[in-house]
């Protein structure tokens, strides 16, 4: 598997698709790793060369030492997009993904085409949640936060009749580094974007599940109400769309992108 290092830090990314092929790159939220875009996978690949990789202390990449704050980890994309010779890409964003997305977006816009931004939020939660889970982490491990996942991410309907897939990404949850876990808690409670979203002028696209308690759909109208130009679209799901609502996910991205 393709490893870049990062002065002694590892990120785990994967690059798929027609070298010619303008490239999409795939952010993943809390929690999960580059495979979470399974779902995405076949329809977006015959369009894009697809960038997926694991947000650091996630999957296979690590963590390394010192704090995590969200301007590193876009600091981790430029890097990677750097060492692969990217000049620039597409960018979609879940979660916490789509807060790195914006702070791209307002630091190196240079470096995207459009901008797409998934169940996320300028500031999600609040900084005394993000510690507090971060300290239950730390002490306890994965278990508590995994046990409570599934209702954040998907609707009481996906969960009954989707429940093999639904354990799938818990049981990814629950195997998922504390440490790395913890310090992305860390990131996300010092994250706020809201006074800095209005400098975008990348065409974007805002994507909210209609149940999704974490970042809601006033999250979502935020961010578009800062953002020149930028659509808006409600998908039928709750906190992870792109898995819940693949196919409806997929269209609408297909149509932003290829517009």
């Amino acid at each position: 598997m393709p490893y870049l290092d990062l002065d002694g830090r590892r990120l785990h990314y994967r690059l798929n698709g027609a070298a010619g092929a303008p490239v999409l790159l795939l952010s993943n939220s809390l929690g999960t790793t580059l495979d979470m875009w399974q779902p995405q996978l076949a329809a977006l690949g015959q369009h894009f060369r697809l960038l997926r990789y694991d947000t650091r202390g996630h999957g296979g990449s690590t963590l390394g030492s010192g704090p995590c704050n969200i301007p590193q980890l876009g600091g981790d994309v430029l890097a990677l997009l750097d060492a692969l010779d990217i000049e620039r890409v597409h960018f979609c964003g879940i979660s916490m993904g789509g807060l790195t997305g914006q702070w791209l977006a307002v630091h190196a816009q240079q470096r995207l085409h459009k901008l797409v931004l998934c169940n996320t939020a300028a500031r999600i939660g609040s900084a005394e949640g993000w510690h507090r889970r971060a300290a239950l982490v730390r002490q306890s491990g994965m278990a508590e936060v995994a046990a409570g996942a599934a209702a954040r991410w998907f609707t009481a309907d996906y969960l009954a009749t989707e429940a093999t897939a639904v354990a799938g990404l818990i049981r990814q949850l629950a195997d998922c580094d504390a440490a790395g876990y913890a310090a992305c808690c860390d990131a996300l409670a010092t994250a706020d974007l809201r006074d800095t979203i209005a400098g975008i002028t990348l065409p974007t696209l805002v994507i909210a599940g209609l149940q999704d308690p974490v970042t809601t759909p006033a999250d979502a109208d935020f961010i578009a109400g800062r953002i020149a130009g930028a659509q808006r679209v409600d998908l039928l799901a709750s906190h992870l769309s792109s898995i819940e609502a693949a196919a409806a996910f997929n269209n609408v991205l297909l149509r932003f992108l290829n517009a």
